[in-house]
């Protein structure tokens, strides 16, 4: 026997979570379902935890509308639900004479984005913001902050509960199908639903990889290639010597490696990037001298001893080494032919900041269908 449902969220990453909490508040009766036994336990706990400004993404890209727009509803939220964050600031440094025209470019860009509140520093302003900080130029970006991801899902999880919804762990989802309206199996359970969401994050694609689709539908062709992006984090034990967080200019795959501090006040170091074929946390404690060999660059002053491995991370990325830019995909009935079906591929960074203004966004993208 189905078990008919009205909306179902796939992943109860930050991502998810925020989408069930949008369509609940919509007044759908939503089940959101998580394949493991804990909220968030993949991308939404292993990055920065960095609420990011905006600045570096093509204007009118996802990314850069969601996150401008996410960046703002987050600190509203944080503050409403008393959420731990701090409107810490970031400092982006060109560590040379010749990475300073990237700065003013970072600047342009953000401009066209509706960041206006960057401020262009030379050595002297930078080094009274961050006297450990070593560089030829600088650039404040004052409405960059950190947030407590676990405390953010857990207030999304309340708020999806409090509007009548829920959030069941232990819970994969499998065999998709769309020849009879929306159906998947769960648990050993036949389940049906008027609106799927598929939030898997790391596993958006292999959720529709053996779709029982009809022949010469759109649905498969608008399912794009994933790439996996793995990060390590150090940690830097001791006092922070950074007030703020300290990035250096962008690097092909990522922002570089960057000194971040969590509400503790702890500095960490990260994330690198290296290409995987498949999920695996483990730490490669060899990659050590790269990070003390980057960060050396706006941190000379840096004693490797202190820096201890932390955890990694992996992004669910959609450009492969070396490749363009990847906007997020959010890909509605429009896109692929299937009512109630909308399908969210490479939710990478900044999708903790932009998690809000994306839930807003499905719901839109839902009203279209």
């Amino acid at each position: 026997m189905t078990e008919k449902l009205d909306c179902v969220v796939v992943g109860a990453g930050v991502v998810g979570l925020a989408i069930g909490r949008c369509l609940a508040r919509e007044g759908r009766d939503v089940v959101v379902l998580e394949a493991e036994s804990q909220i968030g336990m993949h991308t939404s706990s292993r990055n920065s935890e960095v609420i990011h400004a905006g600045l570096y993404y093509p204007e009118d890209s996802l990314k850069a509308r969601l996150c401008v727009q996410g960046k703002d509803m987050l600190y509203a939220y944080c503050e409403e639900h008393h959420v731990a964050h701090e409107r810490i600031g970031k400092l982006i440094v060109a560590p040379g004479k010749d990475d300073i025209g990237k700065l003013a470019a970072i600047k342009d860009q953000a401009a066209r984005n509706g960041v206006t509140d960057l401020k262009t520093l030379g050595v002297d302003e930078a080094r009274e913001l961050e006297p450990n900080v070593t560089c030829a130029a600088a650039m404040l970006s004052p409405s960059t902050g950190i947030i407590d991801s676990h405390e953010l899902m857990t207030a999304l999880q309340a708020e999806i509960e409090m509007h009548g919804g829920a959030v069941v762990l232990n819970s994969q989802v499998s065999k998709v199908s769309i020849r009879d309206g929306l159906q998947f199996e769960s648990g050993g359970a036949a389940f049906s639903c008027k609106t799927l969401i598929n939030s898997a994050g790391l596993w958006a694609q292999a959720l529709l990889a053996d779709l029982d689709v009809p022949q010469g539908g759109l649905l498969q062709g608008s399912i794009p290639t994933r790439h996996l992006a793995k990060a390590h984090y150090f940690a830097y034990q001791g006092k922070s010597p950074f007030r703020r967080l300290v990035y250096p200019v962008p690097e092909d795959g990522g922002l570089g490696i960057h000194a971040t501090n969590d509400l503790s006040g702890a500095a960490r170091f990260g994330p690198d990037v290296t290409w995987i074929d498949s999920v695996d946390y483990s730490f490669d404690e060899s990659r050590k001298p790269d990070f003390v060999k980057a960060i050396r660059h706006y941190f000379p002053g840096l004693d490797e001893e202190r820096l201890t491995p932390a955890y990694t991370g992996i992004r669910p990325k959609l450009s492969g080494p070396g490749a363009a830019f990847a906007d997020f995909q959010i890909h509605g009935e429009a896109d692929h032919g299937v009512p109630g079906l909308v399908n969210l591929f490479g939710i990478e960074s900044p999708g903790l900041t932009a998690a809000l203004a994306i839930g807003e966004y499905v719901v839109r993208v839902l009203r279209l269908s």
